[in-house]
């Protein structure tokens, strides 16, 4: 399970974060702490997360409610953004236009090398369990997706197949007969609430959500 990190002051700013190391802000924090219960009851084998703060913020509370250690690993940090990073879209628009057509940041990390760490990433997770067993791992917008692009053998063609992640969204991969399945991708957990009545704790449901613009195309 791929499970992207909670909201940050720079997601609703629309700012580039990168690896610049910014925290979950409030929204987030709950984002992260609402995902935990729904997703403790799955009841997890391992919890690997990038080791940037907001990532780390993000699988705190799945941590404590499931007693696993936290294993981090550098190399599921977000894309670095060279001169992007710490300015806002409208910025990124203005100053860097052709670039940004495709998205490619100035001094940043091309695509191709962010999808191969991501690959040997989530390898080596699955490396460490045996058949049937769940690992959650913590990580950020386009590193996530381009991983899971690479990995799933997905056409590379500049556009990406997938789409955005959301804060706090969690997508799905299975290794079946050596080979990558996707079985859920972008989905996010909220409290039901019908007829006027909060659903019971820990009831979610899945829904497809409302991106937060991150640092993906």
């Amino acid at each position: 399970m791929l499970w992207r990190h909670g909201q940050t002051t720079w997601n609703a700013e629309h700012r580039f974060q990168g690896q610049t190391d910014i925290p979950l802000d409030a929204t987030g924090e709950e984002q992260a702490e609402q995902a935990a219960r729904c997703l403790a009851p799955l009841r997890p084998d391992a919890l690997f997360s990038s080791d940037l703060s907001r990532a780390q913020q993000t699988a705190a509370p799945l941590a404590r409610l499931t007693g696993l250690p936290v294993v981090l690993d550098k190399d599921l940090r977000e894309r670095f953004g060279g001169d992007w990073e710490g300015l806002a879209d409208a910025e990124i628009r203005e100053r860097y236009p052709a670039e940004r057509a495709t998205w490619n940041p100035p001094n940043g990390e091309l695509t191709s090398v962010v999808a191969d760490r991501m690959v040997g990433a989530l390898t080596r997770v699955a490396d460490t369990l045996a058949d049937g067993q769940l690992a959650v791992v913590v990580g950020h917008g386009a590193a996530l997706r381009l991983g899971m692009e690479r990995i799933l053998g997905l056409p590379a063609a500049g556009t990406p197949v997938l789409g955005s992640l959301a804060n706090c969204s969690w997508s799905v991969l299975e290794l079946r007969d050596a080979h990558w399945r996707l079985n859920e991708y972008n989905m996010v957990a909220f409290t039901a609430v019908r007829d006027g009545a909060g659903a019971p704790p820990g009831h979610a449901d899945s829904v497809l959500p409302e991106p937060v613009t991150g640092d993906d195309q």
